[in-house]
């Protein structure tokens, strides 16, 4: 997959300046095999999932269907916004993003095309996809808390609302507000609670932060560790990371971070997931369904937890991670996935009249 950019700089002519045009030619996407793989089918995977452990579950596909892979990278919103750019000339087969709120966005803007597939239908749980068929879940990931074991005793942090109790004053630490995760966090506080409640967790939380929100999850881990915070939310499969971890310096922040799943005896863990769906202008249509399919079966399903420290959502499909799976069972939310999405917008409302940058 290829991108031609066009340049046409500014010229001097006949005693005046003429501008000329810069043309950039957005999308000019060559899907050209060689000779030898003229006739070969192909699929053009756009993926907000940069893993590169990925890389295994793409090639098994290929080995298994012949079906070769052109992959484009990029983070959720620019991949959704070139989407929108590209409209009906969009190559893109099949549209792959890493969070709940952004697969509900990707559906109301039209971005993917329903589907009925039995065995999508018959492997993932309703709770996990859309219930037009536009995408489905084909992993899981919790949104824990960690905690300094020095200084912070587990049942003041064991609940998402005791993180803005006024006992956590100043031991605070988050990612930034209009972060997806914290979005779809807050989505399903809404969906659960409603707004007024979820805005005065939102301010507690502002009241309560030892700095404001900045890096990803596993600085937020580390700043718990360093002692500048005493509390922090992250994804389970950062945490599982520094478990797996060969780094004496990772080893020694899982010494001293506590690890626990919030609101077990109320209403569960949260709960986002990793999923996709055919996009809307799919060229190979055929092709996009068999690799959604793929995606569902035991062995790609187990990919997602070697590889990412995800959980599988098909019943039955077995992992190996044994860091993984030491975390244990948790209660997770009943809030459906669907619902999260729809909460960001009323979310990201709540977290700018609280502060919460």
């Amino acid at each position: 997959m290829a991108e031609v950019r066009i340049d046409r700089k500014p010229r001097v002519g006949a005693g005046q300046f003429v501008w000329g045009l810069l043309v950039v030619v957005a999308v000019v996407s060559l899907f050209v095999p060689d000779s030898g793989q003229a006739q070969q089918p192909v699929l053009n995977l756009y993926s907000a999932r940069h893993y590169q452990t990925d890389e295994a579950l793409y090639a098994n596909f290929t080995k298994q269907t012949g079906i070769r892979i052109n992959r484009l990278e990029l983070g959720d919103e620019p991949l959704l916004q070139r989407l929108r750019s590209e409209g009906a000339n969009s190559p893109a087969d099949v549209v792959l993003l890493v969070d709940a709120a952004r697969l509900w966005r990707a559906q109301v803007d039209g971005l993917f095309q329903p589907i009925d597939s039995k065995i999508l239908a018959d492997r993932i749980p309703a709770q996990l996809r859309a219930n037009d068929g536009s995408w489905y879940g084909f992993s899981t990931r919790a949104r824990v808390i960690v905690y300094d074991k020095a200084n912070v005793r587990p049942q003041e942090v064991d609940t998402y609302e005791k993180l803005a109790d006024p006992i956590n004053n100043g031991r605070v630490c988050t990612r930034s507000g209009s972060h997806p995760y914290m979005l779809s966090l807050l989505g399903a506080m809404v969906e659960r609670s409603g707004e007024a409640a979820a805005e005065a967790w939102a301010r507690g939380m502002v009241a309560n932060m030892a700095r404001p929100p900045r890096g990803g999850d596993t600085d937020q881990i580390r700043a718990v560790a360093s002692g500048e915070c005493g509390v922090a939310l992250t994804n389970s499969y950062y945490w599982v990371r520094l478990l797996r971890s060969d780094d004496p310096k990772d080893q020694q922040v899982v010494q001293r971070v506590g690890f626990l799943w919030p609101n077990q005896a109320t209403s569960g863990t949260h709960v986002n997931i990793s999923g996709g769906g055919v996009a809307r202008h799919s060229p190979n249509r055929a092709a996009a369904i068999r690799f959604l399919e793929y995606l569902a079966t035991p062995q790609a399903q187990a990919y997602f937890a070697e590889g990412n420290n995800e959980w599988p959502v098909v019943k039955g499909a077995e992992t190996h991670n044994a860091a993984l799976a030491s975390l244990g069972k948790y209660k997770a939310e009943s809030v459906p996935v669907s619902s999260i999405g729809k909460g960001q917008i009323a979310a990201q409302r709540i977290l700018d009249r609280a502060g919460y940058r």
